[in-house]
């Protein structure tokens, strides 16, 4: 039994000498990533992305469903209001997809200094063992086993040796280790910089699209109203929901100052007191009788459109109070009434997008949506309206300093 010990010990002296030796070839320092920002988020952000896709699809179809019966007109405009919708989401996603990975890459990076540079001392370690062996010579070993004088002695002797050889064994170990996780970090790193690349080539695309759809939309209103006979049908429905919508905002607002009052907390309807929904000051179109644009759109006016905007601009609550009204209609688009007190109300039409829903209290300034256009437009422009009595009134009467652009 102790001789089998005893060329069980010799023989791992021998595998450790041999490891030591070929672990030499095996050393080429490799940077790699560590992720803080996990690809887990990434992924989430993919699973939505495919949702959009889907939702995009299904609108397509939709379109390609309808003929070109003037009847369908606004049908198809609202369509391509939901399709544009569905593609600044998806330029949203890849954005957000491409921060995170900026982020993940950035975090890698900065970690990877760190583990190359562990990396260098356990390999600045293995290369002191090696060339301490190398001054004992491999004998350095078996000086140690046949200086004892005993067989008692021989087997601590071997036990040391043994130890020496656990150490010897331990850095290499860990120095292989080290160089399996480098590569898979790196592959898993190069792996994200492709992806991010592809994500920004995606990015480009998609807003060349949404482009596209807008041009197409504004182009759809456009025909709408330099071919008044074609589409008169339209032209009256789109003036027919207008009415009700004004009819339904002085009885909405009616009846929330009823209720505000019932409850002992009556609504003030003080007037003016109303601020600037967007930073811009032109406007293009009057409120009242008017020669709209190149001929297009109701020379009747109920409000006023702020141009200078663009499809990002932020619109704000003219006044605080009370949000009545967010929906899309074929004539506002996406719009938001608010009610400053019985009659008194403010509405914000044609935005790409609304942030504030039915029943909650706004504060003066506060974002309610972005400009765009959406509904009966045929451009990004805000359209204003102010309320006061239940009747609506010219809101350059309060909103001074604007630069007439029409």
């Amino acid at each position: 039994m102790e001789k089998l010990l005893k060329n069980k010990r010799v023989s791992r002296f021998f595998r450790t000498v041999v490891a030591l030796a070929f672990a030499i070839s095996l050393l080429a320092p490799i940077l790699a990533p560590v992720h803080a920002v996990t690809q887990k988020d990434i992924n989430s952000l993919k699973g939505n992305a495919s949702d959009l896709a889907d939702q995009k699809k299904k609108i397509q179809s939709k379109l390609d469903a309808l003929s070109d019966d003037k009847e369908e007109a606004i049908q198809k405009k609202r369509l391509l209001d939901d399709q544009i919708s569905v593609i600044a989401s998806q330029i949203s996603n890849v954005e957000s997809q491409i921060e995170d990975y900026a982020a993940l890459i950035s975090q890698a990076e900065a970690d990877l200094e760190d583990a190359q540079q562990k990396e260098e001392a356990q390999y600045q370690l293995f290369c002191k063992r090696v060339r301490t062996m190398e001054e004992r010579g491999t004998i350095s070993y078996w000086s140690v086993l046949f200086k004892a004088d005993s067989f008692t002695d021989l087997l601590s002797r071997l036990d040391f040796v043994n130890e020496i050889m656990d150490s010897d064994q331990n850095v290499i170990d860990q120095l292989q280790q080290m160089q399996d996780d480098i590569k898979t970090k790196q592959a898993s790193l190069e792996q994200s910089k492709a992806e991010s690349e592809s994500a920004k080539a995606d990015l480009v695309s998609k807003k060349s699209e949404l482009d596209s759809r807008r041009t197409e939309a504004n182009k759809l209103v456009s025909q709408i109203e330099s071919n008044e006979a074609e589409y008169q049908e339209t032209l009256k429905s789109i003036s027919a929901e207008e009415d009700a919508i004004e009819a339904r905002i002085v009885k909405l607002s009616k009846q929330l100052a009823a209720q505000q009052a019932a409850a002992g907390k009556p609504s003030s309807a003080a007037l003016g007191g109303y601020i600037w929904p967007v930073p811009s000051r032109k406007i293009s179109s009057p409120f009242g009788k008017r020669t709209s644009p190149g001929g297009i759109g109701s020379t009747n006016h109920k409000g006023v459109d702020i141009s200078g905007v663009g499809y990002s601009t932020t619109v704000v609550a003219a006044k605080a109070g009370t949000v009545i009204v967010s929906e899309y209609s074929s004539s506002y688009g996406n719009y938001v009434v608010i009610a400053h007190g019985s009659g008194n109300t403010t509405l914000y039409g044609h935005m790409s997008s609304r942030s504030v829903s039915e029943g909650q209290t706004v504060t003066q300034g506060q974002a309610i949506g972005i400009t765009g256009s959406t509904g009966h437009s045929t451009g990004p422009h805000l359209h204003f309206e102010i309320t006061e009595g239940g009747v609506r009134i010219n809101p350059l009467t309060y909103l001074t300093n604007y630069v007439k652009a029409w």
